[in-house]
């Protein structure tokens, strides 16, 4: 059971987070983190992710809205890049954030905002340059 988990696991972490990012992250891995990152891919991602329940945007959400909330931007704007992959638009976003604001505070929402206006320039950025 537990290997068919972290291998849909791995798989579902790849579509939301890209190829590249889980690539850099598994490059990163010591021997240290490495019943983590195991855990984190079975848990989260070959439980919690692969479930049919809600779609890949609305998880995309609910884990944007939560990280804001909790103050956890690193991991929020890792995100915020990745919710594009599930369907997320950025007045997707922008409603997650309205809701942290009233649900979680004004100052978990603005600090959260500030970040994602930021990973929003990149990805503009990014895609200018791709173009060219």
């Amino acid at each position: 059971m537990t290997k068919s988990r972290l291998e849909t696991g791995l798989k579902v972490r790849k579509t939301v987070l890209g190829e590249a990012h889980v690539a850099k992250a598994q490059q990163a891995t010591t021997d240290f983190d490495q019943p983590f990152q195991d855990l984190i891919t079975e848990a989260a991602w070959g439980t919690v992710w692969a479930r049919d329940n809600w779609s890949q945007r609305e998880r995309s959400m609910v884990t944007i809205a939560l990280l804001a909330g909790l103050g956890h931007l690193d991991e929020c704007a890792m995100h915020v890049r990745a919710a594009e992959n599930g369907g997320a638009s950025r007045e997707d976003i922008r409603e997650a954030m309205l809701h942290v604001a009233i649900y979680a505070g004004v100052p978990a929402a603005n600090s959260a905002i500030k970040v994602i206006k930021e990973v929003f320039a990149k990805i503009d950025q990014e895609r200018a340059e791709n173009e060219q």
